[in-house]
């Protein structure tokens, strides 16, 4: 789904390597292929990775084949945005009304 070389796809057991362990601002977009308001996103999530290339990874994991990682970090509707910095989630955002000024600017009081 994701059409930027730089928007990765994260599983439940890449997660705590690939996230977790980043020393950048890590986000990671919680999607489905059915979820219309998830693909509504999408280019905005890629816009997000090309944008913040060498300052923050970005992420996408597909709730139907990961399971343990959303339930991990409750989450409940897709989409949703989790930004993690050191380990921890900072910033969640959920459903698909989010502008990329919005994204941007959670990431930007990140860094």
């Amino acid at each position: 789904m994701a059409t930027s070389q730089l928007v990765l796809e994260v599983t439940d057991a890449s997660f705590d390597q690939d996230v977790l362990k980043g020393d950048q601002p890590v986000l990671v977009d919680f999607w489905a292929a059915w979820c219309s308001p998830c693909r509504a996103i999408a280019p905005i999530v890629d816009e997000i990775a090309d944008a913040y290339k060498g300052k923050a990874k970005v992420f996408k994991m597909d709730v139907d084949k990961n399971s343990a990682t959303p339930m991990r970090y409750r989450v409940q509707g897709i989409p949703t945005l989790l930004l993690f910095k050191e380990g921890k989630v900072q910033v969640q955002m959920v459903g698909g009304q989010w502008t990329k000024e919005a994204i941007s600017g959670a990431i930007d009081k990140h860094l």
